[in-house]
This record gives structure tokens, sequence and C-alpha cells, in this order.
């Protein structure tokens, strides 16, 4: 219940827990004469008043034959006001509250991470952009399993590979090599079967080859044909194809120029398109290769990724971009400095 106390010298309004005093309000707020000194509020039935000279507008709460009046609505609600920002300014320096049950399990992808990973995966902060020396550094440094590791590249791209104009399919060779032993099978006839031997081919073969292929033999990492031999492979499509063997003239992998195919396979040259999702995937090399190679080997990725950007490409291109080791987690990349980064004279 609300209550009105008015002392002869300065009037004083309590209402609820709050008191305000008169001086505090202004005129337009408070419009007060009272000759008794202690009435309550809550018996008086409130009848709004207007001042026709000065347009404000009040609530009429004594009784009629005193004609004293005070808005007694605007007094509360400033009271209740000043209450809840108390409120609000407690709840903000509260700490918030421990979880607890389900709610303080970790994420369900780290769940099924090792010891090993979860460890690692401090040294770098998860939504961070890394300049490209910084991240390469940091690839190395959190290398810790007993086997050497391939360094990957994921880049996600601004494309919808289902339309044919927005497909990403393209070789590159990798300057420091890709620190693998690349085992190369070659398909051909005629006068190519000495060529492809002589170039250090591992396994050169024609119809007796694809008859073993048919038969399940896979103990090769590339699959070069001659233009001629196409007719033929063409069986091997449902066999090949998952496996993503299957020579292509946009892999480089069908050819005339079988020594030459060779060589560049053998040197580091490496295939690579965009999954359904618009990422591609690009192996640049190996853990132990020097920070100066691993750089060498992505920019020559990146380059010829935006070389070869499809037709029906459009806005930004390159939305996202991620380094990892085999089994390491991804470290992400500053998309404006991996595009502008330009090699010191001295590499």
């Amino acid at each position: 219940m609300a209550t009105c106390t008015t002392p002869s010298s300065s009037p004083m309004l309590t209402y609820s827990s709050s008191t305000v005093h008169a001086q505090d309000l202004t005129p337009s707020i408070l419009s007060f004469n009272s000759n008794k000194p202690t009435f309550s509020l809550y018996p008086l039935v409130l009848k709004a008043s207007n001042d026709r000279k000065s347009g404000l507008k009040w609530a009429n709460f004594c009784p009629h034959r005193d004609s004293k009046h005070v808005v007694v609505a605007a007094v509360a609600a400033e009271a209740e006001v000043a209450e809840e920002k108390e409120g609000v300014a407690e709840g903000a320096t509260a700490r918030p509250k421990p979880k607890k049950g389900k709610a303080a399990l970790p994420l369900k992808r780290d769940r099924m991470r090792s010891k090993r990973f979860l460890e690692i995966q401090k040294l770098r902060e998860n939504k961070k952009d890394y300049d490209l020396k910084t991240a390469i550094s940091l690839l190395k440094e959190m290398v810790s399993t007993k086997f050497v590791e391939t360094a990957e590249a994921h880049f996600r791209l601004n494309i919808d590979p289902k339309y044919n104009d927005q497909q990403l399919r393209a070789t590159v060779n990798l300057p420091k090599g890709t620190g693998q032993t690349v085992k190369v099978a070659v398909l051909t006839q005629g006068e190519k079967f000495d060529e492809a031997k002589n170039a250090g081919a591992d396994i050169v073969g024609g119809e007796d080859l694809i008859e073993q292929i048919k038969g399940g033999f896979m103990e090769f990492d590339k699959l070069i044909a001659s233009p001629d031999m196409m007719v033929k492979v063409a069986s091997l499509g449902k066999i090949l194809g998952p496996r993503g063997l299957m020579p292509n003239p946009k892999a480089g992998t069908v050819t005339p120029n079988i020594p030459q195919a060779i060589e560049e396979f053998k040197k580091g040259k490496v295939e690579y398109r965009a999954d359904k999702t618009g990422i591609v995937h690009i192996p640049f090399g190996k853990v132990d290769f020097s920070e100066d190679d691993l750089l060498v080997n992505f920019l020559a990725a990146v380059k010829s990724i935006e070389t070869n950007k499809p037709k029906g490409a459009k806005g930004v291109y390159w939305k996202s971009a991620h380094i990892c080791s085999s089994m390491g987690p991804s470290i992400r990349l500053n998309i404006r400095e991996m595009l502008d980064y330009k090699l010191p004279s001295n590499i």
C-alpha cells in the first residue's frame, strides 16, 4: 500500500520501498498541495483531471472538498523503473552458473578424438585467421605421430559442381614434389610401348594389362593411356572410376606424349577436383619438408585453382581455406593475406 507523508517544510512521497523527494521531481510530474500531515492512497478513488492552461494531466486522489491534486501514477512508475534498473545491474554482474549433466559434457566431435589430438588442438585458436607463414610453422609444430604425415590444403569455393559451368578439375605441378613415390602404369601399343619403358614407367601393357585390371590388379598410383587405347579402356570405367584412376584428358592422363606425362607425375604433378560441396582437397607435401618448400608448393596450388576458375563461378570465389596434417587439427587461413602473399626473393 502506498502512503503519502507531507512535512511542513519539504513534502516527501513514499511508494513501496523507494523514496522520492518532491524537490527532485519536476513540476510537470508533481502537483501537490495538502494541509493534512498523513493520509493513505488506498481507500481513495482516482479520477483523471486536466489543466486547460498548462495542458497537464494528473490523478485526483484527494477528497472532493479539499481540491488537492497529486500525480500518483508518475511517482509509482519512476519508482518501478528505478527498481528494474537495479535488478538488471545486479544480474549483469552475476556469474553464469556451472553447466551440469549433459551440458557439461564435451562436444560430440571431441568425444571421438584421441587424447593426443585434444592436446595438440590447444596449440591453435579455433576461430582465428592465421597468416600463411605462421600457419605453416604451427602445422609443423603440431605433428606428433610416429610416421611422416602429409600436409593437406582444403579450399571451400563458391561453386556448385552440379552445374557444368561450375565444375573444377585440373592438375598442378608442385615445384618441390609430393614426397611420395608414384607408381605409374601405362596403357599403349606399338612404338609407344618402348617409349613408355624408356621414360621410366613402372608397368607397361596393352590388352593384357586391361584383362589384369579386370581381374583385380591395382598395384599402381597413376594410369596413363594413349588416345588410341581409350576405346578399349572404356570397359574399365566401373572399376577405375570410383578409385579416381580412370584416364582423363583434363587430368593429363590421356596424352600422345607419354614420356612427358610420366616425368611430370614422377616429379610431383597432382590432380585435384572439387567435390559435390565445392571443396577442393590437395596434398602439398610432407610435414618433414622445410617451411619454405611447403610454402612454395602451397602457393603453386593456390595459383592453379585461381587460374582454372570455372566460367560459371560468380561473386566471392574463395570462401575459406584451411591447412592441416593427415592426423592433426585444421588451421584457418586469412584469405586476403593468402592471395596477396609474395614469396621472398631468396626462396
